[in-house]
């Protein structure tokens, strides 16, 4: 994996030297003040890879700042804790925006989202953002004039072809490119849903038009319509051979000739973005050999002449590769109890059991009282490690001050930290078996209720010496 790290390095540090050509100034509910405030994107729309464009805290009076290179018009997320607004961004364009406060329909749950609507200053009705709201008002018209009368698909179909000439008319003189886009496959995938015929859909939205692999909306579209795409394929009585092109060979080429037993899909370059994603798919599936999908994966990467294929491929193996039992524990800093730093890679040498709770969830909770049995068979053996989810200090101290048996290394995920990020957590716990290489050892490891202790007890356990004559 050497090859495809030195490449993101230098897509890293080539980015870096841009000049920052967009900025975003704003202000918050003052519900959000002292906040962290994250600016992320996706590094492409199949294996929607994130990646944080910039973050800032929420001053005192509630004010915030990004500033940031794109080349591209694209769709950002903007997220406050569990909150996350949507806001289309151009290149040589500075935006003031408003954050609003959760409501009373926010799901505070960790590892959930909650859509907010992010509001714009200004009234240009020309600005893409305004557009695409206006756009989305007038469909939501559409059906609200039905007052919920039950409408079958012919029906679906009649209304947005209605709704297709108003929009041709309402928009006729707008220029933005990427608006143009967004009206064309925000259709398709009305179409889609009223599952009008799919053969139909590929001939007026897909085949002989160029691939938009930078489109969010054209790609939203195009993953819909290829879903199981090459799953489908392979149950087909051409198509018999794929799983073997995988799972026996782990071979492109052969699997690329597989694929050419579908007669509709005439152009290279779309069949090559297809096995993309297939692979992408398949690697999660019980019968696919993951290690096999990865080696596909890697021929692809080497051989394909498509960049946006090549950084497709390679930000999948990144996202396999990642977190893998054998790779490198992430290292990551986290606050103590009295709000110092605390860096993983310090304990280097040492085994290392860590996982992830929360106060808020009482399946993590048990499992932290369990590892206190696990400390007590295991110290001087395993060193634990815990970080605490919460956003809130004093639950956290507070949480510490009840349990004074949980007397281990017990961390903070404060906003300078980088625990949670770094170990891809979304949820409300998670547990990782560290060597003393700081290697990954069990990747995800079992939990106390699991079981973990018995993986323990095979490790340490004594061998006994051998004193059969003649052996040593």
């Amino acid at each position: 994996m050497k090859p495809y790290i030195f490449f993101v390095l230098i897509l890293v540090f080539t980015f870096c030297g841009y000049a920052q050509n967009i900025v975003i100034k704003g202000k918050a509910h003052s519900s959000h003040i002292g906040k962290e405030i994250i600016l992320s994107d996706n590094l492409d729309y199949i294996t929607y890879t994130k990646v944080v464009e910039a973050i800032d805290t929420i001053d005192k009076d509630g004010y915030f700042e990004f500033k940031f290179y794109s080349k591209t018009t694209k769709p950002l997320l903007i997220n406050i804790q569990n909150l996350v607004g949507k806001l289309y961004v151009q290149p040589n364009f500075n935006y003031g925006i408003y954050f609003p406060e959760a409501d009373s329909s926010t799901n505070n749950q960790i590892g959930t989202q909650s859509p907010v609507n992010i509001s714009i200053y200004g009234n240009d009705s020309t600005e893409l953002n305004a557009l695409i709201n206006d756009f989305n008002n007038e469909y939501n018209q559409l059906f609200i004039k039905t007052d919920g009368a039950y409408l079958t698909p012919a029906k679906i179909n009649a209304l947005l072809d209605t709704f297709l000439v108003v929009s041709r008319e309402r928009y006729k003189t707008t220029n933005n490119a990427y608006f143009k886009k967004y009206v064309e496959y925000a259709f398709a995938s009305f179409y889609a849903n009223t599952s009008k015929n799919k053969k139909l859909l590929f001939s007026q939205f897909i085949a002989h038009k160029p691939i938009l692999y930078n489109n969010y909306e054209y790609m939203e579209f195009f993953n819909t319509h290829f879903k199981g795409y090459l799953k489908d394929i392979a149950s087909t009585k051409y198509g018999g051979s794929v799983y073997n092109s995988i799972n026996a060979f782990g071979n492109y080429k052969d699997l690329k000739h597989e694929l050419e037993s579908d007669k509709s899909i005439k152009n290279d370059t779309l069949r090559e973005l297809l096995i993309l994603k297939g692979l992408v798919e398949f690697y999660y599936s019980p019968d696919i050999n993951q290690q096999q999908v990865k080696s596909v994966l890697e021929q692809l990467y080497r051989e394909t002449k498509i960049s946006e294929h090549q950084k497709i491929a390679l930000n999948a193996l990144q996202n396999f590769y990642q977190l893998q039992t054998g790779a490198d524990a992430p290292n990551f800093m986290a606050n103590d109890l009295k709000g110092m730093t605390f860096q993983l890679n310090s304990l280097k040498g040492q085994y290392i059991y860590l996982n992830f709770f929360s106060t808020q969830s009482e399946i993590s909770l048990k499992e932290m009282q369990k590892i206190i049995d696990l400390k007590n068979n295991f110290n001087g053996k395993i060193t634990f490690v815990s970080v605490c989810l919460d956003d809130s200090v004093k639950h956290y101290l507070a949480h510490l001050k009840n349990n004074p048996k949980q007397n281990w290394i017990i961390l903070h995920q404060a906003k300078n930290s980088t625990a949670k990020q770094a170990y891809s957590i979304t949820s409300l716990s998670g547990f990782f078996f560290i060597n003393k290489q700081m290697q990954l050892s069990q990747s995800p490891a079992l939990a106390p209720s699991e079981g973990v202790e018995y993986k323990f007890n095979a490790l340490f356990k004594t061998r006994k010496k051998n004193t059969m004559p003649g052996i040593r």
